[in-house]
């Protein structure tokens, strides 16, 4: 396999500033010991044949100490660090200009923590590229753990062909936030311009495996291993073109499954007419099982059984901001590990908060990240969570839906009209946002309860049957609205009394407070 990014160390540097101790001894370099960047550049040509180099690379990074890149900002405004990069550029296109191939030289002096006084790290190789002064970026790469914080890795420009993201910068041309496979392998990037689309490879080839998530537009990697700290593990990847333009098709990961081959069609040979081979098999007549004694009928008595159940399908993530006067900073809500609502703690696997400014975050164990509206979310594998707009006539007062895969249900018997409401015993276990952990106050203090906000006492009264849920309006007050299966606006439900209740179908929703109620028939 090739060196894509190829990592050297210049050690014993008196001045770090000074190109041409950097590119090459004086004297002759036939007795130096310690060989410099002109000698790095001589030995690992870009294209060669035989052993004649026919081309060299042309762009290099050099990391420095960063003491030293911080004093020469402070005294000289970065003047040592231009000199360095525009000296080093005119060495090397004087040694090295017959194999350029029309490249451009360019450097890139840095300043890296890790390198020690004395040192200059070197970067270059065929997944090594600087853009030119004013080039656009084309794609920007980020990564996530759980799909819900996405850190930034890199960015990729139009004629940036090649790049490899993995473990650290020490191991590729960019390292990957929270990369969970040390260094089993990496990714390698392959762009062919703006026409075509960007290629994911993995390098070595069965190090890991990277198969392409259509449905939510990221590359999900994970570790051929079965065994040891990275079984099991995965990274999200997304690539994202930047611009106006739409971006092309993904090509398909090589590490990806093959498609099942087409099975083919053979003549069937000639069968002569007085072969018996062609006769159709028929089953043997049987004898009839004999009837079996009825059971004696017994004396059991038969209970009726609730045919009818109400589930809590969503969340309605309210607008803090209409209910400033009340103190409320941050609503939160978690998911645990069945992706069933609970307190915000620790082990959620993910969690929702609205802030006083109405902005949704997701926070997973990887950070806090605004999300924007609508989204989805996988934080484990086969675990999915949505994140729905709010329908246009409730967005003054809702900022998101957030639909809840494992909803709790509680069963609804016919025939009987219970009372919904802040602090009623009917569905109370539905009520899940009924207690001070979720809302949090100004002063840092909790409220008493969540539902305090935007659900009245007796909000609404309902009765099940065959048809529906038939729904009368108790409070004035009370925001109550109709949605269909698919959680889009039916009605606003503002006239429902005892003589001509309000209807919703099976399947149909019903939002009450923070409450998204579904009727199940």
């Amino acid at each position: 396999m090739p060196v894509y990014v190829q990592h050297e160390v210049l050690a014993r540097v008196s001045d770090v500033f000074n190109a041409e101790a950097l590119w090459q001894p004086p004297g002759l370099a036939l007795f130096s010991r310690r060989p410099l960047l002109r000698d790095l550049l001589e030995r690992s040509p870009r294209e060669q044949r035989g052993r004649a180099a026919t081309r060299c690379f042309s762009h290099v990074t050099l990391m420095l100490p960063q003491d030293e890149v911080d004093d020469d900002r402070h005294l000289s405004r970065g003047a040592r660090v231009r000199d360095l990069a525009q000296s080093l550029a005119a060495l090397h296109q004087k040694d090295f200009g017959d194999l350029l191939g029309g490249d451009e030289v360019r450097y890139h002096v840095v300043g890296a923590d890790e390198v020690a006084q004395g040192e200059v790290k070197v970067k270059f190789g065929h997944a090594v590229y600087l853009p030119a002064p004013g080039e656009q970026v084309l794609y920007t790469v980020t990564a996530s753990r759980d799909s819900a914080i996405w850190q930034p890795v890199c960015a990729v420009f139009p004629n940036q062909r090649l790049t490899v993201v993995g473990q650290d910068a020490a191991n590729a041309t960019f390292g990957v936030p929270g990369w969970p496979f040390g260094l089993e392998g990496g990714i390698l990037l392959i762009n062919d311009g703006a026409d075509a689309p960007i290629e994911v490879q993995v390098r070595p080839k069965d190090a890991l495996d990277c198969q392409f998530d259509e449905a939510n537009g990221y590359y999900v990697i994970r570790s051929k291993r079965g065994t040891g700290d990275t079984a099991g593990q995965r990274l999200l990847l997304r690539i994202s073109r930047t611009g106006s333009a739409a971006p092309a098709t993904p090509a398909k990961a090589e590490s990806a499954a093959p498609a099942r081959a087409p099975s083919v069609w053979k003549a069937r040979a000639v069968v002569p007419e007085d072969s018996d081979s062609e006769m159709t098999a028929m089953p043997l007549a049987t004898e009839p099982p004999a009837a079996l004694p009825l059971a004696p009928e017994n004396d059991a008595t038969y209970a009726p059984v609730a045919r009818h159940r109400i589930t809590l399908a969503a969340l309605a993530l309210p607008r803090l901001s209409r209910y400033r006067d009340t103190g409320a900073q941050a609503l939160e809500i978690g998911l645990g590990a069945t992706l069933a609502p609970s307190a915000p703690a620790k082990e959620n696997v993910i969690r929702f908060a609205v802030d006083e400014a109405d902005e949704v975050h997701a926070i997973t164990s990887a950070g806090r990240q605004r999300v924007s509206v609508p989204s989805s979310f996988a934080p484990f594998d086969g675990g999915s969570v949505q994140l729905h707009a709010a329908p246009p006539q409730m967005a003054d007062r809702y900022c998101a839906l957030l639909v809840l895969a494992q909803g709790p249900c509680q069963p609804a018997a016919g025939g009987t009209r219970l009372v919904f409401g802040r602090g009623m015993p009917a569905l109370a276990g539905l009520r899940v946002l009924d207690a001070p952990q979720f809302l949090r106050q100004l002063d840092g203090s909790s409220a008493a309860s969540a539902d305090r906000l935007g659900l009245s006492r007796n909000a609404f009264s309902w009765e099940a049957g065959s048809d529906g849920m038939r729904i009368v309006r108790l409070s004035e007050t009370q925001a109550l609205f109709h949605l269909d299966a698919e959680l889009r606006l039916v009605a606003q439900v503002d006239a429902a009394t005892a003589e001509q209740p309000y209807l919703v179908p099976p399947g149909h929703h019903l939002v009450a407070g923070h409450y998204v109620l579904r009727f199940d028939a």
